[in-house]
């Protein structure tokens, strides 16, 4: 079985084939060991954004975006017209704990010091940098920016609050929305040209759905290295129906190196042990999915409020979504039938030599079918919620 599965991995992420075929095709320990590294990292990989920026940027607002929450949501980072961020200040993406977005302090100061404010933020901690401006961007952004250079990591430039300037402009006659954005961008650059004319992203924190949010989302996917583009793309809002179909095949390209990384534990002989991770895994992985997909409550709150159509959550009537949202999915895993294949992996690595590969089989593919019916049920029903909001075109 295992032979076969190796053979046939078209379609697969690209990095998980070429670990598991470089590891020999007829070793079956290296390939599943392989493996459960591959699906460790994309699982568990660590991703730190620091955002910051002038004072009354929005800050906040852009780190509640990110996080899939609205600013009067339980466990937001607070906002306000003055400074709320005194010290840097940690919030966990509610579906992946993994990605933590710290909002810094204001570097509105003119008495700003970019290299004392590095240090007092604890620049190491952070993969990269979000600079945000509501306005032109101005020396103390490109004194940080500069500092951020020096020190080999990356940053990037956000336009706030676009759509109050939308809102403003619509009053005026002549109004047309792309020549303002123009505008906007080329005012943003004309101050930053000694940098290098950096991209710069107008952002409407309140409207992901809008201006640059995908094309920041793209950019930072092609600069980062490895694993944290995927840790990025699991957390990063659904912001078009391009971006779902991402994710989804981002989850069905990792479902090999979770059915290998299974058949890895079933080949040990102890009781119950494949039977627990097998069903860890998919719990994990099935849940990771309904978060990134954008099928938790916020999610869906947020989106029904977008397009005033109420009656969205209610379309999310796939048993693994309301499994999810009971926290039974545990229980709805661990069928009987499940519960037997396990037993029989049990007996049969019990057995010397093509037993082992025998229950390794059997929870490769119980593992398999597992999550690709999950995937494929959790990502149908998306479709279905983001075509009924209107926004189901790929664009």
């Amino acid at each position: 079985m295992f032979k076969f599965a190796i053979q046939n991995m078209e379609n697969q992420d690209p990095a998980v084939v070429n670990a598991i075929k470089e590891s020999g095709e007829s070793t079956l320990e290296k390939a599943t060991a392989k493996a459960k590294i591959k699906f460790d990292q994309f699982m568990n990989v660590s991703l730190n954004i620091a955002v910051t920026g002038k004072t009354g940027s929005g800050k906040s607002s852009f780190v509640n975006a990110l996080r899939g929450l609205q600013d009067d949501d339980d466990g937001a980072a607070p906002t306000g017209t003055t400074e709320t961020t005194k010290v840097p200040t940690m919030y966990e993406h509610p579906g992946m704990p993994n990605l933590k977005i710290w909002d810094l302090p204001g570097i509105g100061s003119p008495n700003f010091k970019a290299k004392k404010y590095l240090k007092d933020v604890n620049f190491n901690t952070y993969d990269f940098f979000i600079v945000l401006n509501s306005e032109r961007f101005m020396e103390n952004d490109i004194m940080l920016a500069k500092e951020i250079r020096k020190r080999k990591k990356s940053f990037y430039f956000v336009r706030s609050k676009i759509d109050n300037d939308m809102s403003s402009e619509k009053k005026k006659k002549g109004f047309d929305e792309q020549k303002i954005l123009s505008k906007i961008r080329e005012d943003c650059q004309k101050n930053l040209k000694e940098l290098g004319d950096p991209k710069v992203f107008l952002i409407a924190s309140h409207d992901l759905v809008k201006y640059d949010f995908e094309s920041l989302q793209n950019t930072l996917e092609d600069e980062l290295p490895g694993y944290k583009k995927y840790a990025l793309l699991q957390a990063w809002p659904v912001c078009s129906a391009a971006s779902l179909e991402k994710k989804i095949n981002m989850f069905k390209g990792m479902i090999w190196a979770a059915s290998f990384a299974s058949a890895a534990v079933a080949v040990v002989p102890l009781p119950g042990l494949s039977a627990a991770c097998d069903t860890g895994m998919v719990v994990l992985f099935i849940t990771r999915c309904y978060y990134a997909f954008g099928l938790d409550d916020s999610s869906l709150i947020w989106l029904s409020e977008k397009v005033n159509k109420p009656h969205l959550k209610d379309l999310a009537k796939s048993k693994l979504v309301t499994a999810i949202r009971e926290k039974a999915l545990i229980r709805l895993q661990a069928s009987a039938a499940l519960a037997t294949i396990s037993t029989v992996e049990y007996l049969l690595s019990l057995l010397p030599g093509v037993g082992s590969a025998a229950a390794a089989g059997i929870s490769f593919a119980t593992t398999q079918y597992l999550l690709r019916e999950g995937v494929n049920d959790l990502a149908n029903t998306a479709r279905v919620i983001r075509k009924e909001a209107g926004l189901a075109s790929v664009h």
